[in-house]
């Protein structure tokens, strides 16, 4: 489908366009300092375990203090927390850049460092998300988190590809010192937004056991609950391709390291048309999260049965549209659905059950691509993907037909009575 005027409505609006701009700005950076980091600790370690732990130290405080970070977001002006959280994260990029001008031979200190982005990620994350939703109106906002999806896309291939192309010239540092500048480029950008423009979601009141409520509405959600179970499967045996595209370059396709590179460049153009497929969509529905997670699930299962590279490569496409308009939709719906003086905790609960599934997917696949096989682990895997989706299709349909038999009791009597 061709990109029309309705698929950017979301860049109507001043303070989203200047939030867009920023965020590719910003997008650019974080990958640029991932690269930067992945390579260094590979330098220092030559372990690629190693880097996977670096990559457990930044996602365990959001397992951990997510819901504290939603219910400062539910409670806290957004603009000061987000600001607050850009200089953070500038100021612990500046300390990476410290690192490696100085040389320094051991991993603990980046292993500090990602702690600390961690936790500065999980406190400010949700306030961040909160901040996205008010700077459009919320019938927009399904599309400015579409729009959002697209430039994340285009941030990580220039951020990747600025940083293959800068790092022989500046060296690792070089690329922590541009990702610390961008986040001044958010700074600027919310200063230089309408405050007229905003809209500013209800605030929670200040009370005790904020988190313990947060937890508690989404535990009494049940459609909410069985949309994050879906997503958590999906999530973990569905999104954790950059595991499966490996075994399968350095197995059964024979491709290599060059092969590698082609499937993950595919990849991110499938992510590119999922972004589009889902800004051109007026409304993202629960009957989309569905189909999108039952076809992304065959897709998958079919990706193991094929034989050559270019045939698997094929196949990353509509698995990579399907799996962000997925994404998509699932923020959409559990922001939109949710009050808003609850908004942070749900982002952050999105942002546990994301983690989550990725610390636990990754090593899973891993395995069964060592013991299995790779395409028998995608096999399994979009086996899986399928049967969660015919789950919570039964699951959303019960729940939808309750909801109909309550209020037909609960009309009765004013009809009898009348």
């Amino acid at each position: 489908m061709f990109p029309t005027t309705s698929t950017f409505r979301a860049l109507r609006h001043h303070n989203y366009r200047l939030w867009a701009g920023a965020d590719i700005v910003s997008v650019t950076g974080t990958w640029m300092q991932v690269l930067g980091v992945n390579w260094l600790i590979l330098t220092l370690t030559g372990s690629a375990t190693s880097v996977g732990l670096s990559l457990v130290m930044r996602a365990l405080p959001t397992l951990l203090l997510g819901m504290w970070g939603g219910a400062l977001a539910d409670r806290l002006p957004t603009r000061p927390v987000v600001a607050a959280a850009q200089l953070a994260q500038a100021g612990l990029a500046v300390v990476l850049a410290v690192i490696a001008f100085s040389d320094v031979r051991s991993v603990v200190p980046i292993y500090a460092v990602a702690l600390a982005g961690g936790v500065v990620g999980a406190l400010g994350g949700p306030a961040l998300g909160r901040f996205g939703a008010e700077v459009v109106p919320p019938a927009d906002l399904p599309n400015a988190m579409a729009l959002g999806s697209i430039l994340n896309s285009a941030g990580r291939i220039l951020g990747m590809s600025l940083a293959g192309a800068l790092l022989p010239l500046t060296g690792m540092g070089g690329l922590f010192v541009v990702n610390a500048v961008s986040f001044f480029f958010v700074l600027a950008a919310m200063a230089a937004m309408r405050r007229a423009e905003f809209h500013v979601l209800a605030a929670a009141t200040r009370q005790p056991g904020a988190v313990l409520e947060g937890l508690r509405y989404v535990l009494r959600t049940p459609w909410l609950l069985a949309v994050l179970a879906l997503w958590f499967v999906s999530g973990s045996v569905g999104r954790n391709f950059q595991v499966t595209m490996a075994s399968m370059s350095a197995g059964p396709l024979e491709a290599g390291a060059g092969g590698y590179g082609l499937l993950s460049t595919v990849f991110a153009v499938g992510t590119v048309l999922g972004g589009f497929l889902a800004a051109t969509r007026p409304r993202l529905t629960l009957r989309l999260l569905l189909i999108t997670a039952f076809v992304t699930g065959v897709a998958q299962a079919l990706s193991g049965m094929m034989p050559s590279l270019w045939t698997f490569a094929a196949m990353m496409l509509p698995i990579a549209a399907g799996a962000v308009a997925l994404d998509t939709t699932v923020n959409a719906r559990a922001q939109l659905d949710s009050p808003d003086e609850m908004r942070g905790r749900v982002i952050a609960a999105l942002s546990i059950v994301s983690a989550g599934a990725g610390a636990v997917g990754g090593p899973l696949l891993g395995w069964l691509s060592d013991t299995l096989g790779p395409r028998v682990a995608l096999e399994i895997g979009g086996v899986s993907c399928v049967a969660a989706a015919l789950l919570t299709a039964v699951a959303l349909a019960r729940l939808s037909g309750r909801t109909v038999r309550q209020a037909v009791r609960v009309r009765r009597p004013s009809l009898e009575n009348a």
